[in-house]
Formats: structure tokens, C-alpha cells, sequence
């Protein structure tokens, strides 16, 4: 008792710790938990030391009172303001549109699932949702007897000859081959992925009608393979002469690629696969179930790179098959591997399942009502609007009436049927659903799009990178008004301030030169050996490298000269390596041994970095006079705990 009491008391001041102000500026206050989060981000590299969180303190102090002095004048409702954040808002939005639970959940099940390709084989009885109940009774009464006939020990392959609509079914007797995860729908993945090898699951309803599936086999997964292939195509309508003509011309490139003949350009020359042929015969790595079971299984027979099959017969020719790489299935459920299955998922049509589970986390947080008609009202008055009838008289409801409602907007009868209207340019959307299969997805679109625009109400992170990005704004544009236009402006006080501080300004000694950039040694030394020939020309001879080389004339001190050991009146100095490998070297025209006095428009751009300086802690100080800022001393030393 006194542990569990002892863990309670111990979490409390952790919290209340995070939960305290650190600092107040006027009537605004950073708690611990902000600061430390500010720090965190900007300071990765830095040790979190008593001096590091002081000197990061005094600079997010300053930031504050500059954000806190702009939207004192209302910088943030300019129009220029506003349509950058509402732009920005749009593109980061989606990445907090997701329902991270349900995407991390569906990418472990994926990843296990991944482990193992399963032999499957089926029994389809069509029955369409759109079917009418006479027909959907009769194909229910037909899949129940194909699992009795299954119960009864009856052979799968034959029921599935006598019962499946499969138009396949002469030629693959209910086999589909192996498969592995995203191979089928996900409905369909699940239900074989969760029945026992050797047995038939129960039966199940698909969009398309009911099915049986069995799993003849499983394996441990094969993995991804990429291959190269020459596809000899038979003859249109090809007879078994012209087939034996074809096997013929396949086994000759056969055998003269073991004799030692280029894949590439053999597959350049007689493939007919037009869309690998220009390539090579390169194909896009792929896994089980992307192409018929006889082409995987001789391409994943092949035992190492660089091995090529023996001609295999398909209905379209003969493909002569090269392994190019294998890669195996990763075993360890790891963040790289999750993410991978995160980025499959979301390219998926499984995703809508995610969706419409962030559906209802959305709608419970919003807190969603909905004012359904009783019975067939809104389907009935929906035609009529459809169909530009006007309502029966005893409708019950008007375009005005109230359907969905969250609280700062409400959508009624007249916005769903709008919705409906739109929706005819988009009749794959509708085939096949039921009028309250088509109100589903207006819930979610509607839940959705107001989720979207009160995001910073409902998300914590995103309301954060917001203000981040709205405050950044508002401190460049304050900055631009109050500071850096102003100084750049103020060109008596420029020289005022240049003339207080002229000891500040001289040069140190150095040089007048011209220091070249080149992109690696090569050309360094090639562009030095053409400079020495003609310095005078040397603007012509660096425009003849087009854009390679970068060169800068003018007066500098020694440190900013490279190779500054080497430094002499009328020659190179040494060159020096830049941490990208480029090079930079100086022709020196005139050396500059003792300081110097600089004109104040040699001066000027430092002059310009220095009053700004002085402007900004003038303005700093105003600014604390504005909003008395305090520290509060006990918080700031659990900073270290």
C-alpha cells in the first residue's frame, strides 16, 4: 500500500511539475512543459545544463514578447497572414487525418500475415448486394448446400466444379495458387488468413456475393524476387505447328544465353512483352500472387542471381526467365518493417476500414447527432429531388430540416441532397450501394470535413505546429516593420552609430583578392594552370566553365582567405579542401600587413548587423517595461530534475 501510494505521490509532482508556469510576461505565462518542449526541439545537440537552459530561456523569452507585441496590433488578422496559415494548415492536415491505433494495429496483423503464403482455393455463389431478395435467397440456399456437400467429405475441387460460378473454375478447379498479404480483399485475406491449413472456413458475404475458401497449403513466405524475362509470343490464333515453331526460336535464345549472350540485348530484340522489352526484360520486383502460378513458381525456382530458367510454356508464349534478386520477408516486426506495412496499407483499399473506424473516433469526439426520419422518409423524398418531383404531400420533412448537427455547424436534408446530386458524375461511387450504404459515406465525408476544419480543437499536435508556424510569421513580420526595414532606413542614424563605434569597423590585416570556388580538385587545378596563363582575364575564364565555378572579388582579412598561410602579393595561394570535397584557393593582388581604418561603405552591411542589434535590445527592454516579465526561480531549478 505505502509503494503504490508512494508511485501515486511521485507521478503527481511529475505532472504538477510539467503543469507549472515557468514564466509570466504580462498576463501571458510559458509553463515548464512548453519551455522544455522548445528546448528539446531546438537543442539536440546541446547538454541540458543549468547555463543551456538559462541562455535558451532569455532567447524564447524574447520570441514571446515579440510574438505577444505583434498580435497586440492585430499583425495576425492581416490578410497576407491569414493565407499563409491557411495554407499551411492544408498541407500539413492529412498527416493528422488518421487513425494511428487502427493504421499501426492493421500494419502488425499485415506483418504477420506476411510471414506465411497460403494455398487457397474457393467456391463463389454471385449474389450482388443490388440483388433482388428472391435472388439473394436462392444464392444463400445454393452456398449452404455446397457446405453441406463440403461436410459431408466431399472432395473441395469437385464441388467446386459442380457449385462455383468462378468462370474459371474448368480450368483452376477452385485453386487460386499461393497468396500472401494485400494479394486478395481484405475481407476475403482475413477469413483465409484465420482458417486452419487443411480445412474450409465458413461461409461469407462479399460484395459480390457468398464464398467457401479452403487452404490446400501453407509455406513460409517467399519473399519479393525481380527478374528479367524474353517473352516469345505465339502467333495469333496459333495452331500446335506454329507453337512448335515458337518452342523452337525460345529453346535457340535459350541456348544461346547460356552460351554466353547479353539477356539485355536479346530481350531487346526478340521479346514481345512491350512493357519489359525496352528495358532489358526488366520487370518490377514483385511477390506471390502477381502472376499466374506457373510463371512464380519457375521464377522463384531459380536458386541464385544471375540464373536463367528453361523456356516456360504460358497461353501467351514462352518466357525465358532470368533471377535478378530475391529478397527475403524481413522476420523482425521492427519500425522500419511497420512502416513499410503502414505505406502498403494506406495505398490500399483495406485503408477504408481504418477510416471508418477514425469515422467514429471522430464522431464521438465531436459530438455528432444525427435526426434520422423514421421508416422510408428520406429515401422517398431523395427520389422525388432526384428526379426533380416535387415531395408528396405527406413527405414529413422539407430541405430544411435538420439530418447531422455538430456543434458549430448543422447539415440538413437540403446539403444531402445536394450531396446526391454530385454524386451523379460519379456513378462508380454509387453502383452497387444501398441508399444508406451512400448515407454512410456522407456521414463520413461531412464528419470528415469537419474534423479537417476544427482540427486545433481536437488534436493537440497539430494545434501546436499551428501556433508554431503562426507565430513565426508574426515574429518576421513585426521584425521586418519594427527592426530590420527600420535600421536599413535610418541612414543618419546608421552613421551615427558607425561613427560612435569606427574602432569596431577596421580592417584587420589581410588582402585584396579574388578567391575561386571549384566543385573538386580536377578542375581546381585545371581553372589555376588556365588563371596563371591570364589573372587579368580571370572573369572571362570563369563564365567558360558555365556556372562551375564560383568567384568573389574584394578586400578580406586573413581569416577569411583560404589557404591564409600562403598569403603573398601577385600569387595563388595554397588550395583548400571544403568538407563536400569542393575547393577553394585566392589570386592575392595586394596584401594588407597592418589594420586599416574602413570607409563607412565598406562598413556598412556589419554597421546595418549591429544596429539592428542595438534597435532590437532598446526595443527588448520597452517590450519587458510592457509586460513585466518573472521567472519563477523554484520551477526553473526542477529544469534539471
Amino acid at each position: 500500500m505505502k509503494s503504490v501510494l508512494l508511485i501515486f505521490l511521485l507521478t503527481a509532482c511529475s505532472d504538477s511539475f510539467y503543469g507549472q508556469t515557468l514564466v509570466s510576461y504580462g498576463k501571458q505565462t510559458i509553463s515548464r512543459q512548453e519551455f522544455l518542449t522548445a528546448f528539446r526541439k531546438n537543442n539536440t545537440h546541446i547538454k541540458a545544463t543549468e547555463k543551456a537552459y538559462r541562455d535558451y530561456l532569455n532567447l524564447y523569452i524574447r520570441y514571446k514578447l515579440k510574438v505577444q507585441a505583434a498580435k497586440d496590433i492585430k499583425l495576425d488578422t492581416l490578410a497576407g497572414q491569414i493565407t499563409e496559415l491557411k495554407n499551411f494548415k492544408s498541407q500539413i492536415v492529412d498527416q493528422y487525418i488518421n487513425d494511428e491505433i487502427s493504421l499501426n494495429q492493421m500494419a502488425r496483423e499485415a506483418f504477420v500475415r506476411s510471414q506465411h503464403d497460403l494455398r487457397v482455393s474457393y467456391i463463389f455463389v454471385a449474389a450482388p448486394k443490388n440483388a433482388s431478395t428472391a435472388d439473394t435467397a436462392k444464392a444463400w440456399q445454393k452456398i449452404q448446400e455446397v457446405y453441406k456437400a463440403l461436410n459431408s467429405k466431399k472432395d473441395f475441387g469437385e464441388t467446386a466444379l459442380q457449385y462455383s460460378e468462378d468462370p474459371n473454375v474448368k480450368e483452376n478447379r477452385g485453386d487460386l495458387g499461393y497468396i500472401t498479404v494485400f494479394d486478395l480483399p481484405y475481407a476475403m485475406e482475413t477469413v483465409a488468413y484465420k482458417t486452419t491449413p487443411g480445412k474450409f472456413s465458413p461461409v461469407f458475404r462479399t460484395n459480390g456475393g457468398y464464398i467457401i475458401l479452403k487452404i490446400t497449403a501453407q509455406r513460409p513466405a517467399e519473399g519479393l524476387i525481380k527478374i528479367a524475362q524474353i517473352l516469345i509470343i505465339f502467333p495469333f490464333d496459333a495452331k500446335e505447328p506454329e507453337k512448335l515453331t515458337t518452342r523452337k526460336r525460345a529453346d535457340s535464345i535459350y541456348q544461346a544465353l547460356k552460351n554466353g549472350a547479353d539477356f539485355g540485348t536479346m530481350a531487346r530484340k526478340y521479346s514481345g512483352d512491350n512493357l519489359s522489352y525496352q528495358l532489358g526484360g526488366v520487370l518490377p520486383e514483385f511477390g506471390i500472387g502477381k502472376y499466374e502460378a506457373g510463371f512464380e513458381n519457375t521464377a522463384y525456382s531459380l536458386r541464385k542471381d544471375g540464373e536463367i530458367a528453361q523456356p516456360y510454356q504460358s497461353a501467351f508464349g514462352y518466357h525465358i526467365i532470368k533471377r535478378l534478386s530475391r529478397n527475403p520477408i524481413p522476420v523482425k516486426a521492427d519500425q522500419k518493417a511497420l512502416d513499410i506495412m503502414r505505406e502498403k496499407i494506406k495505398a490500399d483499399p483495406r485503408v477504408a476500414i481504418s477510416k471508418k473506424r477514425m469515422t467514429q473516433t471522430i464522431l464521438k469526439q465531436t459530438q455528432f447527432k444525427e435526426y434520422l426520419p423514421q421508416g422510408n422518409l428520406l429515401w422517398a423524398y431523395t427520389d422525388s429531388a432526384l428526379q426533380n418531383k416535387p415531395p408528396a404531400s405527406n413527405a414529413g420533412i422539407t430541405d430544411q430540416t435538420v439530418l447531422f448537427q455538430f456543434p458549430e455547424k448543422k447539415y440538413i436534408v437540403g446539403d444531402w441532397i445536394t450531396y446526391r446530386r454530385n454524386l451523379r458524375s460519379s456513378p462508380n461511387i454509387t453502383n452497387g450501394k444501398t441508399n444508406s450504404d451512400i448515407l454512410d459515406l456522407y456521414r463520413q465525408t461531412i464528419a470528415f470535413d469537419y474534423y479537417r476544419e476544427h482540427l486545433e480543437k481536437y488534436n493537440v499536435a497539430f494545434a501546436a505546429q499551428v501556433n508554431e508556424f503562426s507565430d513565426g510569421n508574426l515574429l518576421f513580420e513585426i521584425m521586418q516593420r519594427q527592426i530590420w526595414n527600420r535600421a536599413i532606413a535610418d541612414s543618419d542614424g546608421l552613421k551615427k552609430y558607425f561613427e560612435a563605434n569606427i574602432r569596431k569597423y577596421w580592417w584587420k590585416p589581410g588582402a585584396e583578392a579574388v578567391i575561386f570556388n571549384a566543385p573538386n580538385i580536377t578542375v581546381a587545378n585545371k581553372l589555376e594552370s588556365e588563371l596563371d596563363k591570364n589573372i587579368s582575364n580571370w572573369r572571362v575564364t570563369v563564365d567558360g566553365y558555365a556556372g562551375q565555378i564560383h568567384a568573389d572579388s574584394g578586400r578580406f582579412e586573413l581569416s577569411q582567405i583560404p589557404g591564409k598561410q600562403s598569403v603573398a602579393s601577385g600569387r595563388f595561394t595554397q588550395m583548400a579542401t571544403n568538407s563536400d570535397q569542393s575547393i577553394q584557393f585566392a589570386y592575392i593582388i595586394r596584401e594588407y600587413n597592418v589594420p586599416s581604418p574602413r570607409t563607412f561603405e565598406e562598413a556598412r552591411g556589419l554597421v546595418i548587423n549591429d544596429y539592428q542589434s542595438e534597435l532590437e535590445n532598446k526595443w527588448i527592454d520597452e517590450l519587458k517595461k510592457k509586460y513585466p516579465v518573472t521567472v519563477n526561480e523554484t520551477v526553473f531549478k526542477t529544469l534539471l530534475k
